[in-house]
C-alpha cells in the first residue's frame, strides 16, 4: 500500500520542525500541542516552512499558549507578524485565539466541522489540525499533496479543475491510523523529493507512480495560465520632525495590511496616484519608486519626504521616535519605503 510505504519512509526521513512530534513518539501515542499545530498551519498558509520557523519560535516564546495570545495587544501581535505577509491571517489569528480562550476554555476542537467555524480556518487548515493534532482521518490537501497525487495517478486535467478529483484520490490514500503522520509524510515528500523538479530515482513510491511510468512527471500538475497582474500606483509620505520623530499610522483593520503599522499613503489605484499628504509641508520626491508585488497586483510606490517643525499637526497618524525595533514592526512594502526614505533624509 502506498500509505504504508510513505509512513515507513517518514519514520526515518521526517523533517524536524519545532511544532512537530517525532514519528517515533507519535507511534507511541504522543500528540503534538494543538495550539502549536494551529499556529504553524495559519502561518504556513501561502508561506514556506523556512520562512515560518523564525516567526513560530518568536510567537511561541512571547505567547506560549492560546490564553497568552488571546490576551495580547493587537499592535504587538501585528508587529511580531510584520514581514510574514497576508496580514488578514494575523487578524484572524487573534480573533480565533480569543474564541478558543473564552468559548472553549483554551481547548481546540478536534473535528473538521467544528474547526471550520473558527476565524481564519478553511478546509485545508481544519483538516491539517484534525489530522496532525488529533489523528483524525482527515484529507489534507495542499500544493505539495496535489503534486504528489497528480503524479501518482497521472492526472492531466489542469488545476483548479482537477482539485475535486485530487481530493478524492488523496482521501482514498489517507489511512485510519496515523493519519497525522501520513499527512506530514505526503507533504514532506512533495516538498523534498516530489518537488517541481522531482528526483524520482530516490522516491519511495516511484514504482507506484503512473506519471513516472508515462514519462510525464515533470509536467504535472498542469495549471491554467494565470492572467497578468495589474500595476497600481501610490504615494508614501515620510515626515521627520525636528526631534527625529517620524510620522506613522496604524492602517484600518479592514483592507490590505489591515491593522499594521505603516507610513501614511494615498490610495493604491491603477492610474496616477492622487496626492493626499498627511500634513502641509515642502515635500521632496525620491528619484525611484519602491516596487512590491502582492498576490493580485504589482505596486509602484512613490516616496515623498519632508522635514517639519514641532508644531506640525498631521491629519492622520502620530509622530514616533524611531528605535531599532521600528523597522521590524513594518510590513515588507512599508519597510522598503521607510528604508528608502530614511536614507534620503538621514534618519538615524
Amino acid at each position: 500500500m502506498i500509505n504504508e510505504i510513505l509512513l515507513n519512509w517518514y519514520d526515518t526521513n521526517a523533517r524536524p520542525m519545532p511544532w512537530r512530534i517525532p514519528p517515533a513518539d507519535s507511534v507511541n501515542g504522543v500528540r503534538p500541542d494543538a495550539y502549536h499545530i494551529w499556529l504553524s498551519e495559519v502561518m504556513l498558509q501561502q508561506t514556506t516552512v523556512a520562512a515560518v520557523i523564525r516567526y513560530f519560535l518568536a510567537f511561541q516564546r512571547r505567547w506560549p499558549d492560546v490564553h497568552a495570545l488571546a490576551n495580547a495587544d493587537d499592535a504587538d501581535v501585528m508587529g511580531e507578524w510584520a514581514g510574514l505577509g497576508y496580514y488578514a491571517r494575523a487578524r484572524n489569528l487573534l480573533k480565533c485565539a480569543r474564541i478558543i480562550s473564552s468559548d472553549y476554555g483554551g481547548i481546540f476542537p478536534d473535528t473538521e466541522a467544528e474547526l471550520l467555524r473558527l476565524p481564519g480556518v478553511g478546509p485545508y487548515t481544519a483538516a491539517a489540525i484534525a489530522a496532525i493534532a488529533f489523528d483524525r482521518q482527515a484529507t489534507v490537501l495542499d500544493a505539495n499533496v496535489e503534486r504528489v497525487v497528480a503524479r501518482l495517478y497521472a492526472i492531466t486535467a489542469p488545476l483548479p479543475d482537477s482539485k475535486k478529483s485530487l481530493r478524492g484520490l488523496a482521501g482514498q490514500l489517507t489511512p485510519a491510523k496515523r493519519a497525522g503522520d501520513y499527512a506530514q509524510a505526503v507533504m514532506d515528500l512533495g516538498a523534498t523529493i516530489c518537488s517541481q523538479k522531482p528526483t524520482c530515482e530516490i522516491c519511495p513510491v516511484a514504482a507506484n507512480c503512473m506519471a513516472r511510468e508515462q514519462g510525464i512527471a515533470t509536467e504535472l500538475p498542469i495549471k491554467r495560465a494565470k492572467l497578468p497582474k495589474p500595476t497600481r500606483y501610490g504615494i508614501a509620505y515620510i515626515a521627520q520632525r525636528n526631534d527625529g520623530a517620524i510620522l506613522l499610522e496604524t492602517r484600518p483593520e479592514k483592507g490590505l495590511l489591515g491593522g499594521m503599522l505603516a507610513l501614511p499613503t494615498t490610495k493604491w489605484i491603477e492610474a496616477a496616484a492622487i496626492e493626499a499628504p498627511p500634513l502641509d509641508a515642502k515635500w521632496s520626491t525620491l528619484d525611484a519608486p519602491v516596487k512590491h508585488t502582492f498576490t493580485h497586483f504589482h505596486l509602484l510606490l512613490t516616496v515623498k519626504t519632508a522635514h517639519v517643525d514641532m508644531a506640525a499637526a498631521p491629519t492622520r497618524g502620530q509622530f514616533e521616535i524611531p528605535t531599532a525595533a521600528t523597522p521590524g514592526k513594518l510590513p515588507t512594502v512599508m519597510l522598503k519605503a521607510y528604508s528608502a526614505g530614511i536614507s534620503a533624509i538621514g534618519v538615524e
